[in-house]
């Protein structure tokens, strides 16, 4: 049985990424598809995977700037021989992908991260935040984008979604039915803590829908200790926000990262996310997570068990559940086992049995 994984691309860490590496070793013979490729942004692992590039490969700036060849995706994809392989496993947040072209008799499989939020939910956000030209230009393709999305969602056998959010949101854009597995959790990695310093913490990726400039806010206005780690294009902006006792540390390798996440008191999740990895990497330290009720916490964070929800996007919600929890108390191995629930163990035993039972159908 031939196995071929294909993937949107691979040009930084993520949690998505995080998913290929996974199958790449309960598949570790099966060839990886991408529209583009940049190892210098990746975990040395994948310097050992056969990954195997579309055209946009070779176009200029592709490796910093493969968005800008978005409209080319669905042709870069169907561009793929796929022919000779039985089963296509396949994991996207965006267009193309779900497209690729297979022999009659092959089982195509998709792990859906989410239909792309730029092209639906996200879409007018996506599109005040362009410039000028693109303004003008995004509305016609990405119309075009929409309506091939759907389309080539029927190119897929079997959906599997991230979340319970996302599963929803595959039957209202798709149409299709699916199953949820929760993405994979180093949970080896991030280990039981019952350290607990006066701090509140937070790594992310500092961009606009991360919503980080909520927490900040929220503690410059109780006088708590905040210490966040990550970079974006936010970074300036939130600097400047942030009061004595915030302290934003930039990008840290993912040892400093552990050791701040095993000895916070909590950590802080105030956007809206279709799964949200790093809040089970906290819980699997036994630290409670505070947490936008929306999206996939839902499916990750059990109220007043291993966390709490704030239910508005505001700095009013964020405050009262900041007080809110310190008032209350958390089992930190209670919050650990519940961690184990997201391990990559799990992740790969649940994937393992949904492909040969697609596969025996066929």
């Amino acid at each position: 049985m031939k196995i071929a994984i294909v993937h949107d691309w691979l040009t930084g860490m993520g949690g998505a990424e995080k998913v290929i590496i996974e199958l790449h070793k309960m598949f570790p013979d099966a060839p990886i598809y991408t529209s583009v490729v940049n190892y210098d942004n990746l975990e040395p692992i994948f310097r050992e995977m056969d990954i195997r590039t579309t055209f946009i490969q070779k176009l200029p700036f592709s490796k910093k700037k493969y968005n800008r060849y978005l409209p080319l995706f669905p042709l870069a994809f169907e561009a793929l021989d796929l022919h000779e392989y039985d089963v296509i496993l396949s994991s996207t947040t965006s267009i193309g992908v779900k497209g690729v072209l297979r022999n009659s008799s092959s089982v195509h499989i998709c792990y859906c991260n989410t239909p792309p939020r730029y092209a639906w939910d996200f879409y007018h956000e996506y599109l005040n935040s362009a410039g000028r030209l693109q303004k003008l230009l995004i509305p016609f393709f990405m119309h075009y984008l929409r309506m091939y999305d759907q389309q080539s969602s029927m190119r897929v056998d079997y959906f599997i979604a991230n979340s319970t959010n996302v599963s929803d949101r595959i039957k209202r854009i798709y149409n299709r039915n699916s199953i949820v597995i929760h993405p994979p959790v180093n949970t080896d990695y991030y280990q039981l803590s019952t350290q607990s310093e006066e701090f509140y913490f937070i790594v992310s990726r500092l961009v606009s829908y991360k919503r980080i400039d909520l927490a900040i806010e929220a503690c410059n206005q109780l006088n708590r200790k905040l210490v966040i780690i990550g970079n974006g294009e936010e970074l300036n902006r939130l600097a400047k926000l942030a009061g004595p006792t915030v302290t934003l540390l930039g990008y840290q390798v993912d040892e400093i990262i552990r050791d701040y996440m095993q000895r916070c008191k909590a950590f802080i999740f105030p956007g809206y996310e279709d799964f949200g990895i790093t809040p089970v990497e906290a819980m699997a330290c036994g630290k409670p997570v505070i947490a936008f009720g929306k999206g996939g916490v839902l499916d990750t964070v059990s109220p007043n068990e291993t966390g709490i929800f704030f239910e508005q996007q505001t700095v009013n919600s964020l405050v009262d559940a900041i007080l809110k929890f310190e008032s209350l108390s958390f089992d930190e191995k209670k919050i650990r086992m519940h961690a184990e629930f997201f391990s990559r163990e799990n992740f790969k035993n649940k994937i393992k049995t949904y492909v040969d039972e697609k596969i025996s159908l066929n």
